[in-house]
């Protein structure tokens, strides 16, 4: 909520109690303590609290907001199949969001059966990318337009796919089976050339030049060593 939605707000608390007293700095502290939730589900609690009480507190506002976010979760049985790609903060962050998604009432209620996938499952978008995750995690993203917000490629390498293990963007790279806890060195390259607006380079043909390099360095240093040898 902002801090103009606030004012409307207090406005709405003022229609349904006249005899409140609203002073100066009251839409400053009411913006503050509603800052997380959203004006129309705030107007649907102070409602509920009017009818309870002719003065309205804004302790009482939030607990009747938390009380129905909750109540909606519950509802929702909300249920995530995780990605083995996914670090343990990754799946935090998209468990969350599809919480947060339920408590908005974006999922809408559903049976135990469907959550677990005994019902029928929601159907995935033709053509939509979806990053690394899929089955119904995807399709329940899909269908509340709630994707956890994406890694900036611009300073976080696993916002780009890796070319080297071919780990999908959002996800971390992988040796084998094994999940690493740090990107391919190519992976932070591509990243920092992008971000400088050079272009990619071939690993192939960059390992041969290093190669290269490597090959004339040792014959260089061997040159050096040759008068020496002689001279003994």
């Amino acid at each position: 909520m902002t801090q103009d939605e606030a004012i409307l707000l207090l406005e709405y608390v003022s229609a349904a109690c006249p005899a409140q007293r609203i002073g100066e700095f009251t839409p400053d502290v009411w913006g503050e303590l509603f800052a997380p939730y959203s004006l129309d589900e705030s107007r649907t609690a102070v409602l509920v609290v009017a009818r309870q009480q002719p003065f309205i507190a804004p302790a009482d506002v939030i607990a009747e907001i938390k009380a129905r976010r909750a109540e909606r979760i519950e509802l929702a049985n909300v249920v995530y199949d995780g990605n083995p790609l996914e670090t343990g903060a990754e799946s935090a962050a998209a468990i969350r969001e599809i919480i947060r998604a339920a408590g908005d009432g974006l999922t809408g209620p559903s049976s135990i059966g469907a959550s677990l996938g005994t019902a029928e499952r929601l159907a995935l978008p033709p053509g939509d990318d979806h990053g690394p995750y899929s089955g119904r995690a995807a399709a329940a993203r899909a269908a509340i337009g709630k994707m956890p917000t994406g890694r900036d490629a611009a300073k976080d390498p696993r916002g780009r796919p890796c070319r080297r293990c071919g780990a999908a963007a959002g996800s971390s790279c992988t040796a084998g089976k094994r999940r690493l806890r740090d990107p391919h060195p190519i992976r932070l390259e591509d990243m920092q050339r992008a971000a400088a607006g050079l272009p990619l380079l071939d690993p192939d043909a960059e390992e041969a030049r290093i190669k290269a390099a490597a090959a004339a360095a040792l014959a260089l240093r061997d040159e050096d060593q040759e008068p020496e040898a002689e001279a003994s």
